[in-house]
Formats: C-alpha cells, sequence, structure tokens
C-alpha cells in the first residue's frame, strides 16, 4: 500500500517577492527607538578616510578628542586589541564593493553551497532559534577565527559566506550575535576586510537586522567603530547593542538556543568574577524554578495537559489559532515573519503562565509571536529530540522514498500528544498557505519560520548551520503534503 503512495502537491507554491517595506513594530524594547522612515544614507562615506587619517595622526588619542566615555565597554585580559598601523594605506587601496558582482571580483565567482564547506568547518557562523521577538539568530564567534599564518585562510571567501548565509533569511526580520572574545592579532582579519564587509552588506541586509548584539567588547571595538562611525547611518547604530555580560544578553535571548563556545563561556565567568558578581554558571533565562499549575510557556506537553483537563492542544496554542484563523487576519502580509514589541511579549507570557486572561489588542503579529514561542519555548521540542538525527538526514534519502519514511517517523516515532499538536498546527498553517497570494507565506517561507521552533538540536549536540538546510526542507515537505501524512 505504501508503495503506492505518489504524492503530489495538495497547492500551488507562489513565489513570493521581497516587500521593501519598514517593519511598524519596535526592533527591540524600550532601550531603542524606531523611525520606520529613515534609510541607510551613505553620503558621508567619502569623508572615512578623512577621519581614519585624523584619528591615526593624533595617536588614536580617543580622550583628547572627547569620546572616551560615551561608550560603556569592558577591557578583555586576552585580546590586545591592535590595530595595524598602516590602516590608512590599507583602506585607501581596499577594493570598492557596491554589489555582488565587486564581492566576486574580490577572488573568483560565487562559489556554490559545497565550496564552502572549509569555512562551514570551523563553526564561525551559525544559525540558530528565534530571540524574544520572534527574529531568527545569527552567531558569530571571533574566537574560531583561524590564525592568520598558521593556516591558509580565505577571508574573501568568508564574505561570500556570510552573505550567502544571510541570504536565506534577509527577507525576514533577524537579529546577530557577535562573540567578540577571542580575537586578537594572530587570528584579527585585516581592518580593510571590515572595511570591504560593511560595504558588501548593503541595504537588503541592513534593513532586516533589528537588533546587533556585541559581546564581551574591547578597546579594538572602541577603536574600529570611531573610525567607522562617519560612514554609519544613526539609524544603524542604534541597532548596535554593547554586551558586558551574557547575563545581559539573556535579557533578550534565550541562551539555551545559542552556541557558545567554551573559552567565551569560561571568559565571561572571569569576567563576572572579577566583578564579584559570584555566578559559576549561565544564568536561567526562563527564571522558572517551579512551574506552578496554569504555566504553558517553557513546560512540558504532558504538564499542560495534565493541569488542562487531560486536552492535548494547551489552551494558549488554541486562542492563538483561534485568532489567526479568521479571513482577515490570514490574508496579512508578512505573518509570523514579522517580530513584535518584546515588552508587550514579555508581559502576554507572564499573564498566561499566572492563568490571567490575554489580549491580543486585534495585531495579528503578536498572536503569531507567541504560537512560535510557545513552541521554542518547550522544555522538548515537538519534533522530539529522539528523532533530530533522522530529520537532519532527509535530504539524502531518494524522492521515492520519502513519503513513506515521513509518514513512518510521524505516524509511528512520534508520541501521541506531539502527533495531535503537530496535526493541530499544521493544518492551520495550510489555511495560511492557501492566501500565500495575499500574505507571501508559501510552504517554504513557513519552513524557515517554524522549522527551528518545531526541530531543536539536543543539548548534548547543539545546533549547527548545516542543519538548517535539511530541517526545513523536512518541515516544508510536511507542510506541502500535509492532506496526505496525517489520519483523518
Amino acid at each position: 500500500m505504501e508503495a503506492d503512495y505518489q504524492p503530489t502537491p495538495s497547492r500551488q507554491v507562489l513565489t513570493v517577492t521581497a516587500v521593501d517595506t519598514e517593519d511598524p513594530y519596535p526592533s527591540l524594547s524600550d532601550y531603542h527607538d524606531y523611525e520606520p522612515n529613515l534609510e541607510f544614507d551613505d553620503t558621508e562615506l567619502q569623508a572615512t578616510t578623512t577621519n581614519a587619517a585624523k584619528l591615526l595622526e593624533q595617536g588614536l588619542d580617543l580622550n583628547a578628542s572627547g569620546v572616551g566615555t560615551s561608550i560603556d565597554y569592558l577591557e578583555s585580559p586576552v585580546s590586545d586589541g591592535t590595530i595595524e598601523e598602516n590602516f590608512e594605506e590599507a583602506l585607501v587601496d581596499a577594493p570598492v564593493i557596491e554589489t555582488a558582482a565587486d564581492l566576486a571580483a574580490l577572488d573568483r565567482e560565487l562559489a556554490d553551497e559545497e565550496d564552502y564547506l572549509d569555512i562551514s568547518k570551523h563553526g564561525i557562523v551559525e544559525v540558530v532559534g528565534d530571540d524574544s521577538a520572534g527574529r531568527k539568530i545569527i552567531v558569530v564567534s571571533a574566537c574560531k577565527l583561524p590564525p592568520v599564518n598558521k593556516e591558509a585562510f580565505n577571508h574573501a571567501k568568508l564574505l561570500r559566506y556570510l552573505t550567502h548565509t544571510l541570504d536565506t533569511f534577509v527577507e525576514q526580520d533577524y537579529s546577530l550575535v557577535y562573540f567578540h572574545y577571542g580575537l586578537t592579532s594572530k587570528n584579527k582579519p585585516p581592518l580593510s576586510w571590515l572595511w570591504q564587509a560593511y560595504k558588501a552588506f548593503d541595504r537588503k541586509y541592513k534593513k532586516n537586522l533589528k537588533a546587533l548584539y556585541l559581546v564581551h567588547p574591547t578597546n579594538f571595538i572602541r577603536i574600529v567603530w570611531q573610525i567607522f562611525k562617519p560612514a554609519i547611518s544613526a539609524k544603524f547604530g542604534r541597532k548596535m547593542m554593547y554586551v558586558n555580560y551574557l547575563e545581559e544578553l539573556a535579557q533578550y535571548i534565550n541562551l539555551d538556543q545559542l552556541i557558545i563556545p567554551s573559552q567565551v563561556i569560561e571568559h565571561d565567568e572571569q569576567l563576572m568574577n572579577k566583578h564579584k558578581k559570584n555566578l559559576s554558571k549561565l544564568p536561567s533565562p526562563s527564571g522558572i524554578v517551579s512551574p506552578v499549575c496554569t504555566t504553558q510557556f517553557g513546560a512540558s506537553l504532558q504538564f499542560i495537559k495534565e493541569n488542562n483537563g487531560g486536552d492535548p492542544i494547551p489552551p494558549i496554542v488554541r486562542q492563538c489559532i483561534d485568532f489567526l484563523k479568521t479571513p482577515e487576519v490570514l490574508e496579512t502580509e508578512g505573518i509570523f515573519r514579522r517580530s513584535a514589541n518584546v515588552v508587550v511579549i514579555k508581559e502576554l507570557q507572564n499573564r498566561c503562565n499566572q492563568g490571567l486572561p490575554v489580549d491580543f489588542q486585534g495585531d495579528p503579529h503578536i498572536a503569531a509571536v507567541l504560537l512560535k514561542t510557545f513552541l521554542r519555548e518547550l522544555d522538548e521540542p515537538l519534533m522530539t529530540y529522539d528523532l533530530y538525527d533522522e530529520i537532519t538526514q532527509f535530504q539524502t534519502l531518494a524522492k521515492d522514498e520519502r513519503p513513506r519514511r515521513v509518514k513512518i517517523l510521524i505516524l509511528e516515532k512520534l508520541p501521541l500528544d506531539n502527533y495531535q499538536l503537530l496535526k493541530y498546527i499544521v493544518q492551520f498553517l495550510s489555511k495560511v498557505m492557501d492566501r500565500c497570494d495575499l500574505n507571501k507565506m508559501t510552504s517554504s517561507n513557513l519552513a524557515v519560520v517554524f522549522g527551528p521552533n518545531l526541530v531543536r538540536a539536543p543539548p548534548s549536540k547543539g545546533m549547527s548551520l548545516s542543519a538548517i538546510g535539511p530541517i526545513n526542507q523536512f518541515i516544508d515537505f510536511v507542510f506541502t503534503y500535509q492532506d496526505k501524512i496525517f489520519i483523518i
């Protein structure tokens, strides 16, 4: 019977076109203002070299120029914060990068995905889950850059790899976390490369970048910022946030989702001990020690079911979907792609966990982010840890074998409570896909949004960038053929 199964798409997938509109919602909390009409202004780029020269002529005496007290930063006891003495010459001679074609000319034509294995193996760039506002998180770890003198590392190719990675996410809101610790004179790219990187990341990359977290900043960051400041728009500057400790980062991002290098964790503990914080391990972002009976966010499906009359569908999920499935809401453009106000989301989570009524304020994006947040904060992902390896091997399966294997995985290996909730959510998302002509959310776009929220790596493994593609492709398959997979 399974051999006769030939899936046919249940709907036509339309091509999504990027909509060049600003997000009407603030990207961070009250700490950052949002100005929807401002755009990146590069009219001052010509002044960069002149300003760099002036700084260098003054011996980088930032205190003398009156900029020494405006930035709160910590000096790393390990990173030497050096800067090239010939930076001005390197910056003048650096190639001008305006388009992708200019970027390709740095080395050769853009490489395809397989050609990036020599770069991706270092784990410098990783894509993980969502932050507290429902935005994808991209992590860059400086400590994973190989020493320049010991390995022929292609920095131009690294830049292409960065743009290649970001291309998957620039059409939706995303956040960037940069772990600065471990950048020393031995592995630090030249500042001319940093300038090339900033030029390569044009408006399409900057527009939907809602937050840039610079973790463990040092004097080197301060110097680079002052040199590049004339060329950086005020709007982009407001997206930057200096984070001195991982404890501060936990206010915006669930640290359990991040791939934090061990040396960064050790460095953070040293800083905390130095400042007499007496913290020997990472903070608990959830703040929940013993959940009360009304808790839904951060609890297990079994716990929620036992405290809600045996219903396998958590109340907050029903409430979100009941609101989102109305015809006018289903037609909302960019639904599930846009973020929501962090303060509002946190408040609604707390009210839900206390058993209080939740009001979406008539805003579809609040309900959409709450639904994603619930899935992301389950103590175990809806597609359990036991299924992770099988899901990430999805791309290796022959196409005619995929339907049978997916049905076995979902119908036989997924626990019953998980199956019932997954079916409930996927059948709702099929209604979203039916209106993709208006909301622009095809099965592939929804897979990019829901993939990391439905499938997570076990804590012992950690999510890797190479797993994102197979996970999204698996979820896309489930969304596309849901009427063939789930038993009615």
